[in-house]
């Protein structure tokens, strides 16, 4: 535990419901510490609404067009907005329960005002589990796309396989990624604000956009040409197994809109607080717009083609002209899509990590030792797994469909259920009720089929 040597330091230390960082306040206990703010007179809506998106808006977007395949697209849809629908329910229990204590402004904080210091800790674990690995298949990925990957025995190039030539030791996986984690990631998960990084979170919407700009242009173009049909708008059912192979996806669409974790640090750092609620709306709004769009264009062009990633798809010929310059327009702004959510979803990681190792220590902006230490030791656990550890894949399959629908759904209903103030209505009831349900459903589908998935390594089934 960091120590703490004088009195100043001394009436900063973080009880059970005292945000992770410093809020943006202006009170007396916040005046010295100023100087590390100067210039900073909060975060704007804009740059709030950006970095609540990006926190949304990370590797499943490319699942869910074969997901809308999967389910037809009326029932896909309609899961898609069901998502964003209790995404926004849950969020706003925590923020107004977190409002109703006064003194819990952090999630955990939240989760320590109803349950206790047990339950913050729980929370705290589940969302380390979550974003960790979340973070290492973010790198995963990245490696895929800039080195290339082995899918089902074919070959898929990666980008700079393709334009400097494979066999190098400078085109390796390992070189690249080391490169990236220096060159891109190392900088931007270096800052201490949230909204430090309103501007790569803008670009990383920008860059979610320009896929689906690409996307829709090529499926108009070759609708036009008559060369594609209209996608089925409910799902086909041949047997049992098609039957049970629709539940497979209802934990990607789920989970898709896990952002929970970073309310409590953007809403901190507002010039407005109040603003939180209306910043949710305009971001799931946003981040709803764009997987409907991704999956309905997505389903459109390659229809039963499609690949559980559909970036997988954009490895060919796409029938159009200049087709091998738009595969790698996609390929070059996902890849760095997900460079730029990389820092967001770090950020909470690194402070609910804090949380857990040094839960009376001054906030971790305020001590540099400890703030770089943990940044290295974290961004190096992430880069061998990304890199060097076997089977990854199954573990965090796991551990994400338990600990994500806890982060997103479970904590929450539990607070309203708990409703230690008195403030819970009955929709309250009703809409927690609901997000247990869909919790204890989802993680049971997901954790059966990844079990199948890994009996049965044949399986096309989706987790």
């Amino acid at each position: 535990m960091t120590a703490i040597s004088s009195a100043g330091d001394r009436k900063h230390r973080r009880g059970s419901k005292v945000p992770l960082l410093p809020q943006k306040r202006d009170d007396r206990d916040y005046d010295d510490c100023q100087s590390a703010e100067v210039g900073f007179d909060g975060a704007s809506f804009s740059g709030a609404v950006f970095n609540l998106s990006t926190t949304i808006v990370g590797a499943g977007i490319m699942a869910l067009p074969a997901i809308l395949n999967q389910l037809g697209l009326i029932p896909g849809l309609l899961m898609i907005l069901l998502g964003a629908w209790v995404t926004e329910l849950s969020i706003d229990l925590v923020l107004r329960f977190g409002r109703a204590s006064k003194t819990s402004t952090s999630y955990s904080g939240v989760v320590a005002d109803a349950f206790g210091g047990f339950a913050r800790t729980l929370l705290q674990v589940c969302i380390v589990v979550n974003n960790l690995g979340m973070l290492i298949v973010y790198l995963i990925i990245i490696g895929d796309v800039l080195a290339g990957t082995w899918s089902e025995g074919v070959h898929h190039s990666g980008l700079v396989e393709e334009w400097l030539g494979s066999h190098h030791w400078w085109t390796a996986r390992s070189t690249l990624l080391l490169l990236t984690t220096f060159l891109v990631l190392g900088p931007l998960i270096s800052f201490k604000r949230v909204d430090s990084l309103r501007y790569t979170s803008a670009l990383s919407v920008l860059l979610a956009v320009v896929f689906v700009v690409i996307t829709a242009g090529v499926a108009i173009v070759k609708l036009a040409e008559g060369s594609i049909g209209m996608p089925r708008l409910m799902p086909q059912v041949k047997d049992q197994a098609d039957f049970w192979k629709l539940f497979t996806t209802v934990p990607v669409i789920v989970t898709a809109y896990i952002c929970h974790h970073n309310v409590h640090p953007i809403e901190n750092e507002l010039k407005d607080p109040s603003q939180m609620k209306p910043i949710v709306r305009a971001s799931l709004t946003l981040c709803s717009s764009v997987y409907i769009a991704t999956s309905f264009f997505g389903v459109l062009l390659f229809g039963d083609k499609i690949m559980d990633d559909v970036l997988t798809n954009f490895d060919g010929d796409l029938g159009i002209p200049y087709s091998s310059l738009i595969d790698d327009i996609v390929r070059i702004s996902y890849g760095v899509h997900l460079m730029l959510v990389f820092p967001i979803v770090f950020y909470s990681l690194r402070l609910n990590l804090d949380g857990l190792f040094f839960p009376y220590a001054i906030p971790i902006s305020r001590d540099n030792k400890r703030f770089f230490s943990i940044t290295i030791a974290l961004m190096g656990f992430i880069f061998v797994g990304a890199n060097f550890v076997p089977n990854i894949w199954d573990a965090f399959q796991f551990t994400g469909a338990t600990a994500a629908v806890a982060v997103g759904f479970i904590f929450p209903a539990a607070i309203a259920l708990r409703n230690a103030h008195g403030i819970a209505t009955k929709r309250d009831r009703v809409a927690a009720w609901l997000m247990l349900f869909l919790a204890v459903t989802t993680s049971t589908v997901a954790i059966c089929s990844d079990v199948y998935s890994i009996l049965s390594p044949d399986s096309d089934i989706t987790s």
